[in-house]
C-alpha cells in the first residue's frame, strides 16, 4: 500500500481540454463534492474534493432543497475551472 500511495497521483492536474464531471452527495449534516476529469485511458481522475458541514439552518432544509444547495455550491466552488473548460461535462448526484 505504501508503494501505491507514493507512486500514483492521488489528485490529477486539471486539463481543460478533457471532459469534466462533478459528483456530489448530500447527507443530513454535510455535503460532499468531487470534481474529476476523464484521463486518456478512460479512467476518471479526481481534481478536487470538498466536504462541508451544513449549518443549523441548512440541516433543516427538505432533501430536494439540500440537493439544490449542493449543486449551487459545486458550481460556485469550481466555476473558474468549469468556465474555462473547452469540453462538455456532466453532473452526477448520488
Amino acid at each position: 500500500m505504501k508503494k501505491r500511495f507514493t507512486t500514483e497521483p492521488i489528485l490529477v492536474t486539471p486539463d481543460l481540454d478533457r471532459k469534466m464531471r462533478m459528483e456530489m452527495d448530500v447527507l443530513d449534516y454535510a455535503i460532499e463534492e468531487v470534481l474529476s476529469i476523464e484521463c486518456s485511458d478512460g479512467w476518471w481522475g479526481s481534481v478536487a474534493y470538498l466536504s462541508k458541514s451544513l449549518n443549523k439552518t441548512e440541516r433543516n432544509y427538505k432533501i430536494h432543497d439540500k440537493k439544490t444547495l449542493v449543486i449551487i455550491r459545486g458550481f460556485q466552488n469550481w466555476r473558474y475551472l468549469l468556465n474555462l473548460s473547452l469540453r462538455s461535462g456532466q453532473i452526477i448526484k448520488t
